[in-house]
């Protein structure tokens, strides 16, 4: 037994506000990632200019290939979650316009996938920190027992 979900005025009217809040969010999103992009390419521009036999570098010569690798990596894995905000914003809006549900519908599969990114990027980044603290532990009480 299917029952049919109606939104009220005011349901409609914080669903329309939150979507412009999401559509701002998605754009100063986008930008962030073209700055993101930006620097990879400025990086990968500047730090190859630096010679490798340049001496002992160290830690930065390991690094420098690395860096830009990392802003553009960061900013395709950005990329998804603020396509799947843009995209609910678009539809949320055209959905409350054209009183569309299946247009409502697929607006929420993609805040869906939005919360389902962010919440999978969390685990992932919490599991990573208790692997350095564990690590660092670890660590630690070795080069205590020398």
């Amino acid at each position: 037994m299917e029952q049919n979900l109606e939104l009220n005025q005011l349901a409609k009217d914080a669903l329309r506000e939150g979507a412009k809040w999401t559509f701002f969010l998605a754009i100063m999103g986008f930008i962030g990632i073209g700055f993101m992009v930006l620097a990879g390419i400025f990086m990968t521009i500047t730090l190859s200019a630096i010679p490798d036999q340049m001496g002992d570098l160290g830690f930065f010569g390991a690094m420098k290939n690395f860096m830009s690798l990392f802003y553009l990596l960061m900013a395709v894995l950005y990329f998804f979650p603020i396509y799947y905000l843009y995209k609910y914003s678009s539809k949320i809006k055209t959905a409350l316009q054209f009183n569309d549900t299946n247009l409502l519908a697929d607006a929420f599969v993609n805040l869906k996938a939005h919360h389902k990114f962010l919440g999978i990027s969390v685990i992932v980044i919490l599991s990573l920190y208790l692997l350095i603290i564990v690590g660092t532990v670890i660590a630690l009480f070795n080069s205590a027992a020398f």
